[in-house]
């Protein structure tokens, strides 16, 4: 099996992770925001999955430095390169689910 493959596979197998960029897909939002559009999901999960995409490089986190500070999460160009295969996944799924 090709590493590349693997890798990518074991980033969008994760559990919550496709469901994140879906809802980033969308734009920016801040953690709230993102956790209104997945209820079920812990802060503690979510904010664990934020990390590891973060230090993917698929999305960013923006600090504005306003009171209150206000924090936003936004994908990547690598992260919005996923749109098509989310798509394909919803597609799929809509057909097949």
């Amino acid at each position: 099996m090709c590493p590349k493959y693997e890798a990518a596979a074991d980033i969008l197998g994760k559990k919550w992770t496709g469901r994140i960029i879906r809802v980033l897909l969308g734009g920016p939002k801040r953690f709230k925001e993102i956790k209104e559009q997945i209820p079920e999901m812990s802060d503690k999960m979510l904010t664990d999955r934020m990390k590891e995409l973060e230090a993917q490089t698929i999305i960013k986190r923006q600090v504005y430095p306003e009171m209150p500070v206000r924090i936003e999460y936004e994908l990547t160009e690598m992260g919005k390169e996923l749109e098509p295969v989310i798509e394909s996944i919803q597609k799929w799924g809509e057909e097949w689910m």
